[in-house]
């Protein structure tokens, strides 16, 4: 569930199952053998990935792009980033990241942040925590028991998160809760526990729950989006090659909520690459417009190989670590048209 393994175009895409990228390292102990990260305060702008007011990588604009003008918008975001724990612990600490290992830091900022984070730089206020985040391995079968135990303890830190931009930066703004990977589990356990209050709900703009399955009715209080400019909902996707079912996809998959991010619907429908406005690869500075189509199929969104020199030479079939960035424009617009459609409605 690593955004980046390594900073390398190869690598951007080589990813061999949905949890793992090329150097992943399974941890042997169990959870009650690692010692505990100390929890992260929230009062401490360190422990924040991305705030608006502190310089950071999800302020860049990919090409040649003029910047935002420099205002406040009326919307934030709530991002919650994917795994970038994912190789052998460099401390003492094996089932849960320390929020103070640089190593890792680095590896959410100049991946996670720039690339996927930025989407959002034009129409929102980014507020991203880092979090102990649970090693990769959680997400093998046979670390299951242990995996909960690493999910639950980085949920809980998820969560404290939120509830510290809430009491202390919200201030009553609409807001979008988006993620990846990883950051989707514990966006939906965290949807699922914040929209029974009618009136947080009312302030959701919409959820970017992207690149783990979202189950249909896993989201009761939520409905998928349907259309461009639904507010109040959530969209979902996770990207594979024309024609390629992942051997995990009986696992779930198949009943996956998706959604075409190049015309926002939920039947399967062919969207051309015409329609994608753009997206980013390695060099975040190039802009490649039309960079692949979309369709979905049985709860995956299936693309053609994009025409790009080095991808059509690769033998990829996984497009996790683009699910965001293949889509950058399209999602960036979808943004702005969903927040110009809550606030029209709440005048």
């Amino acid at each position: 569930m690593n955004f980046f393994c390594g900073r390398k175009l190869l690598l951007l895409f080589l990813l061999p199952s949905l949890f793992s990228c090329s150097g992943r390292y399974l941890l042997h102990s169990s959870f009650e053998e690692s010692p505990v990260p100390p929890a992260p305060d929230y009062a401490d702008e360190k422990n924040w990935a991305a705030l608006p007011w502190v310089k950071n990588n999800s302020d860049s604009i990919p090409g040649k792009q003029k910047p935002p003008e420099p205002d406040d918008p009326a919307v934030d975001v709530f991002f919650i980033h994917p795994t970038a724990f994912t190789k052998k612990p460099n401390d003492p600490y094996q089932w849960n990241a320390s929020v103070t290992n640089q190593k890792i830091n680095r590896k959410v900022d100049d991946g996670t942040i720039l690339y996927q984070a930025s989407v959002f730089n034009r129409s929102c206020n980014i507020y991203a925590p880092r979090y102990r985040q649970a090693q990769i391995s959680a997400f093998y079968p046979r670390k299951q028991p242990d995996g909960k135990k690493a999910l639950d303890l980085a949920y809980s830190d998820v969560k404290a998160a939120f509830e510290y931009y809430l009491q202390h930066y919200n201030n009553g703004k609409p807001f979008i809760i988006a993620s990846h990977s990883q950051g989707t589990y514990h966006a939906q356990k965290l949807l699922r526990e914040f929209l029974q209050d009618s009136l947080l709900s009312r302030q959701l703009v919409a959820a970017y729950l992207i690149g783990l399955p979202v189950i249909a009715d896993s989201m009761s209080k939520l409905p998928p989006c349907t259309s461009p400019d639904e507010t109040g909902c959530y969209c979902s996707w996770n990207t594979y090659a024309k024609n390629y079912f992942p051997k995990y996809y009986e696992n779930g998959l198949k009943y996956a909520v998706c959604t075409n991010p190049l015309n926002w619907k939920t039947d399967e429908s062919y969207s051309p690459d015409s329609l994608n406005l753009g997206g980013v690869l390695y060099n975040f500075r190039k802009i490649y417009p039309a960079l692949c189509d979309a369709q979905i199929h049985q709860g995956m969104l299936w693309i053609r190989k994009p025409d790009v020199a080095l991808l059509k030479i690769l033998p990829v079939k996984i497009y996790h670590a683009g699910d965001i960035n293949l889509f950058y424009f399209n999602v960036q617009q979808n943004v702005a048209a969903r927040i110009g459609a809550y606030m029209k409605a709440n005048r």
